[in-house]
């Protein structure tokens, strides 16, 4: 839909159709408000989209985004969403080589065979003592946190107390997530396995004095008060799809090819400049909404810069024309690929790639970790596709910092692709290259991202998923009463950079609409 044309007045203009400006655009709409959303692309959703990669071939990919964990009920049931989660059975499984044999870690399907996995790899039944005792905690924390999210921020001593345990809070808040892991597991392998929750997206030492691993770690274990990560049904698109449809049909204006250029206020009224592919045009509003870094917002704003930030991934896309065999002969690779599937991610190996990535270098040994949403939900594929047995792998690298791609992109992407898949193959009983499926004109069906790429194509500044690092989830100085307040007091930052933001989570969208709410009524 195009925006009317000349200078037109909204309630609320909102700069970015990602999840989280769909979310505030919603319940703006429902509320009420007048509405425009401006979207640079020719469409929405953001790293939250399914496409087809593969030419020729009809498979719908969560291409960026691939799992939720951190959306909130309320959302989807606040705004009428059609759209569903299905629970993954297996959590994870780990391969490993001990006393020259392959084996490994299944976590998953039922309490019993996690039990007797834990016995079979470590010779005893302490680590997952430990490992139970340990997720238990997680657990209450998760229970209490993840429903303040939606609410206005809690003050660190507030949410302490809410917390309610000192030793769960010392953990997680005040001392490096390291020290725990050490403390509570002896095994390298479930020590890594642990420890990976603390790195996605993160570049950052298991014992980091700044503790940005503990956030990250915080924010993959509270998810919907579990911590359990879903997988969306007709992927990650079929979320934006549905708030799309939830933000048009309350009445908001969603603009696809409007690129916001420049945001002036004086904190009660604004106006946002934006451009086309026909010329400039100015939206003006009480409230603005970015849906956008906070980089981007002092772009727009002329404000001072964030520092920089940096990614710290590698995302790579495939098409199978079969699931693999597997050297561990004891698992079944419809359960191993179901859950996480862990590459290289030893406690110890985790440690080594990150000295060696901080230190300039590719990890020699680079860690990574594989998904099949196809296994939990085949409608991605077409028809034929399932019925013939092909499945999708998304595979997510870790330690491997946007500083390493600068000299290169194209050369370094490739290097570290071959090296990552190399230490897959080390698992499996045939090659990779023997299942993967091509495309119309022959192609392997496989792409790979790095930071540099997610800064070319989504706008992430330095590829970082998360806008910035990640924040602790209660207030501190100028955070503002729900986190999403920027120096001017009619523009919200309504996207992942907020505080509690990151992940699929719509939790800012959520929060910044509260506070223009709020405004209204004051």
């Amino acid at each position: 839909m195009t925006a009317p044309e000349g200078t037109r007045t909204y309630d609320v203009v909102i700069v970015g159709g990602g999840h989280n400006g769909l979310v505030a655009a919603a319940y703006l709409a429902r509320a009420g408000r007048s509405v425009l959303v401006l979207e640079r692309l020719d469409h929405t959703g953001g790293a939250a989209v399914s496409t087809r990669p593969f030419t020729g071939v009809d498979a719908r990919l969560s291409r960026y985004s691939y799992l939720v964990s951190l959306l909130p009920r309320k959302i989807v049931k606040d705004l009428g969403l059609d759209f569903r989660l299905r629970t993954r059975t297996i959590s994870s499984y780990t391969p490993a080589e001990r006393d020259g044999r392959p084996t490994g870690l299944l976590v998953g399907g039922g309490e019993r065979r996690t039990r007797e996995a834990f016995a079979r790899l470590t010779g005893s039944d302490g680590e997952y003592a430990a490992w139970r005792r340990f997720y238990e905690m997680t657990g209450r924390v998760a229970r209490t946190v993840f429903p303040t999210l939606t609410e206005p921020l809690p003050t660190r001593d507030g949410l302490r107390r809410t917390v309610g345990d000192d030793e769960a809070w010392r953990t997680l808040f005040e001392e490096p997530i390291g020290a725990a892991v050490e403390e509570r597991f002896r095994d390298d392998l479930v020590r890594g396995v642990v420890l990976t929750d603390a790195l996605i997206g993160t570049f950052a030492d298991a014992h980091d004095p700044s503790l940005t691993q503990n956030r990250c770690f915080l924010y993959h274990v509270i998810g919907g008060g579990t911590g359990a990560w879903d997988v969306p049904v007709g992927g990650m698109g079929a979320l934006t799809d549905a708030l799309a449809d939830a933000a048009r049909a309350a009445g908001a204006v969603i603009a696809t090819g409007h690129r916001a250029v420049r945001i002036d206020t004086d904190g009660r009224t604004a106006e946002v400049t934006h451009r086309t592919a026909d010329g400039e045009g100015v939206a003006a509003a009480r409230h603005v909404l970015v849906n956008a870094s906070p980089r981007e917002l002092a772009a727009l704003t002329g404000g001072t810069p964030p520092p920089p930030a940096e990614g710290a991934q590698l995302k790579v896309n495939m098409l199978l024309k079969r699931l693999p065999r597997l050297r561990d002969t004891s698992v079944d690779p419809r359960e191993a690929f179901a859950g996480t599937f862990h590459i290289a991610e030893g406690y110890g190996q985790l440690a080594a790639a990150h000295a060696q990535a901080a230190a300039g270098e590719l990890p020699a040994v680079p860690p990574s970790e594989i998904y099949c949403h196809s296994l939990t939900d085949p409608t991605i594929l077409g028809p034929d596709l399932a019925a013939r047995g092909y499945q999708t792998l998304t595979l997510f690298g870790l330690h491997t910092p946007a500083r390493l791609f600068a000299r290169d992109n194209d050369a370094v992407r490739e290097e570290l692709l071959k090296s990552t898949l190399a230490q897959f193959d080390a698992h499996l009983a045939e090659p990779l290259a023997d299942c993967l499926a091509t495309d119309a004109d022959g192609r392997p069906c496989l792409e790979a991202r790095t930071p540099l790429d997610l800064e070319r194509d989504l706008g992430l500044p330095g590829g970082n998923i998360f806008h910035r690092e990640l924040s602790w989830p209660y207030a501190q100085d100028g955070t503002g009463r729900w986190g999403v307040e920027t120096r001017h007091a009619n523009v919200l930052l309504c996207g992942a950079g907020a505080v509690r933001g990151g992940g699929v989570s719509g939790v800012p969208g959520h929060n910044a609409a509260m506070a223009v709410l709020e405004a209204g009524e004051s």
